[in-house]
């Protein structure tokens, strides 16, 4: 049977979350539907919102989405109602880079997650006037009390409580795509350098697993104080007041002159980027996280590139969800890993002012925390 639910939905123009009723389809053969106790917000719904990357509206959003199975489609195996889980991205499971272990890179990514619909081109959502609306944003839509999931996006984790599964939501975006862009892709090895352009929640992800490699020096670069205190506390060796600072003269004088191995640029901003990737070692590789708007170019010293430098494009952190999220939770757990520090907590009914903090920095990961009956 369908179901009836409380969402936030973006309309065409509003640049605005808005809390309605919708009603979701019933699960299909291979989908979940999932009781929704918290929801990280991302800089990636704000760009839907606002028009920057394109998905038909209305739509709802939520894409770091953590709750409780409430029923499952007569072809999922993984999942039993009562099943605490993190939902992800989707992916096909059937193409040559799923088959690989390397889901983030499927044949279907883009249509799965950032489409409004289902793979054959439906969406399970309608909106109080029986019209059809954008929904299974990254499979899930979970800016929701219920969210229909591709079993896919779903990931089973063990919990103390609903508060503990609330604050691990951001697992399922910013922090596997932080920190696995060093576990996964770059790898830093002993002696290492490693720059992080950006600390938001990405960037500061991404400072925490490269303080549990071998990196001899973990750089953080940002234009904000605070930011740059909590990485040093987080694990950077060293940091660069981007506003105040010669970035490129500090890098230089941080590495001898030589660059940095690694560099990881999560701001969006292509003047960072064309940094990061000047700030190279000869043989160094940056990694490409941020999401400015769709078209956006950068030039680059071609020269510079063919002395071994490498820009790689990083989705997801380049990870499997099924066997990466519950490692980062059992290295949360041991203490290594203390992204819970980035996260704020809000009632879903202060949704926009998330929004808003999140957009001026004031919140590094807002998490949107669904109360029983809301």
């Amino acid at each position: 049977m369908s179901s009836t639910t409380t969402a936030a939905v973006v309309r065409p123009g509003t640049r605005t979350f808005a809390w309605e009723q919708v009603r979701l389809d019933a699960p299909r053969g291979d989908e979940v539907l999932v009781r929704v106790v918290g929801a990280g917000l991302c800089h990636t719904d704000l760009a839907v919102r606002d028009g920057h990357v394109p998905l038909p509206l209305p739509a709802v959003l939520g894409h770091e989405g953590a709750g409780v199975v409430q029923a499952v489609g007569d072809r999922v195996t993984r999942l039993a109602p009562g099943d605490t889980v993190l939902l992800s991205f989707s992916s096909c499971g059937a193409c040559a880079p799923c088959g690989r272990g390397r889901p983030a890179y499927c044949d279907t990514f883009l249509h799965r997650n950032a489409s409004g619909s289902r793979a054959d081109g439906t969406s399970p959502l309608q909106d109080a006037r029986g019209e059809r609306i954008s929904g299974r944003f990254f499979g899930q839509s979970s800016f929701g009390t219920l969210a229909l999931a591709d079993e896919r996006c779903a990931v089973p984790v063990e919990v103390a409580d609903e508060d503990e599964l609330a604050r691990l939501a951001p697992l399922g975006c910013a922090v596997q795509t932080g920190a696995g862009a060093v576990l996964n892709v770059l790898r830093p090895g002993p002696g290492d350098t490693l720059a992080v352009f950006g600390t938001g929640a990405v960037g500061l992800s991404a400072v925490m697993a490269a303080a549990l490699t071998g990196a001899v020096r973990i750089i953080a670069v940002d234009i904000r104080p605070a930011r740059l205190a909590l990485a040093r506390e987080l694990g950077a060796t060293d940091t660069v007041d981007a506003g105040r600072e010669d970035v490129a003269g500090r890098l230089a004088e941080l590495t001898g002159g030589r660059g940095v191995r690694h560099a990881v640029e999560s701001s969006g901003v292509p003047d960072v980027l064309r940094q990061a990737v000047e700030a190279l070692a000869v043989g160094g590789t940056a990694a490409v996280l941020g999401l400015p708007p769709a078209g956006t170019r950068v030039p680059l010293d071609i020269g510079a590139l063919l002395r071994g430098r490498t820009v790689r494009g990083v989705y997801e952190g380049d990870s499997d969800p099924a066997a990466f999220l519950p490692a980062l939770v059992a290295l949360h757990r041991a203490g290594r890993l203390p992204f819970d520090r980035l996260v704020r907590l809000y009632p879903p009914e202060r949704i926009n002012d998330a929004a808003a903090d999140a957009a001026s920095g004031e919140a590094v990961k807002p998490v949107l925390r669904f109360p029983a009956g809301f």
